[in-house]
């Protein structure tokens, strides 16, 4: 079975939408949902800087606009799909919860929300890499910080007040190491709340389909059947811990053979390599790994 995934916030980098801008379709899908996140896509994919793009209300929409054209012209139909964080708005749209346009207008209220949110008290989020498990979260309670993102493979993202994160990377738990992450605020904690009221307000004039493939949630990792479901769980998310190990876990029992990680591609097939051995991966990173994930299905 093919899984296909969309990344969250942190995986856009300066320039990478360039290459694809090349192919057409791509290039129109971009410019013509410019219009609806109220964003120029084509410039802030391109010419843009680290910290341009590193701002909430622009990085959302942009990711999820390069998953959704990425998987356009990829053009292969998967067994299931699951996003990382705000990458559920690219799967929803997958799945068929949602159109695309709708996906994207959601998304562009998310990324303003959020950033708004993060603009109340200075916040961030730090990686941790090794380290037992218990220990982490011990450390991490100690420190009045919240797990934000379970990640599996040995990493969890730690969320709170830069005083917070200073402290705990100057005492970080055995056997473990802390990286300060590239993001704008503690995204999934209970600073994102204001964030929620906003977007829930926003989601309740749609109308979700029922999911078309299996869509996995990142609440549980739990495969939800109901579009109305999924989207309360989008919503109420922007504050809650992200279980991307249970995600993985529910991969695993359903019997995920090949996994396609959309642009831009290498964090979530990197944690797949390590958690889910035997599955093939593919990170869509330029248009020449296009060939190399269809080529997965054979």
């Amino acid at each position: 079975m093919l899984v296909i995934v969309a990344p969250g916030q942190g995986a856009q980098t300066p320039g990478f939408l360039s290459p694809w801008l090349e192919i057409p379709e791509f290039r129109e899908r971009i410019s013509a949902w410019s219009e609806i996140v109220e964003l120029d896509l084509v410039a802030y994919g391109t010419t843009a800087g680290a910290d341009e793009i590193r701002d909430t209300a622009v990085a959302q929409p942009l990711l999820v606009a390069a998953a959704l054209a990425s998987f356009e012209t990829l053009g292969v139909r998967p067994g299931m799909v699951a996003g990382h964080s705000v990458g559920e708005l690219a799967a929803a749209a997958i799945a068929g919860v949602l159109t695309p346009e709708q996906a994207l207008a959601l998304v562009r209220e998310r990324g303003r929300a959020m950033a708004k949110a993060a603009a109340v008290t200075e916040t961030g989020m730090s990686a941790v890499l090794g380290g037992a498990e218990e220990d982490v979260l011990a450390a991490i309670s100690k420190h009045g910080l919240t797990p934000a993102n379970m990640n599996g493979a040995g990493q969890i993202v730690a969320g709170g007040t830069r005083e917070q994160l200073e402290a705990f990377a100057a005492e970080p738990p055995e056997k473990a190491r802390v990286r300060p992450l590239a993001v704008a605020g503690a995204f999934h904690t209970v600073h994102m709340a204001p964030a929620v009221d906003h977007l829930r307000a926003e989601a309740e004039a749609l109308a979700p389909a029922d999911p078309s493939v299996t869509l996995l949630s990142n609440s549980d990792g739990a495969a939800v059947s109901g579009g109305g479901e999924f989207l309360d769980r989008l919503v109420n998310q922007v504050a809650n811990p992200v279980r991307w190990d249970s995600c993985m876990a529910t991969m695993a029992e359903r019997g995920v053979t090949a996994m396609i990680e959309l642009l831009p591609g290498g964090t979530l097939t990197g944690l797949a390599r390590r958690a889910l051995p035997g599955v093939k991966t593919v990170a869509l990173k330029t248009p020449d790994d296009l060939d190399t994930a269809r080529e997965v299905l054979q």
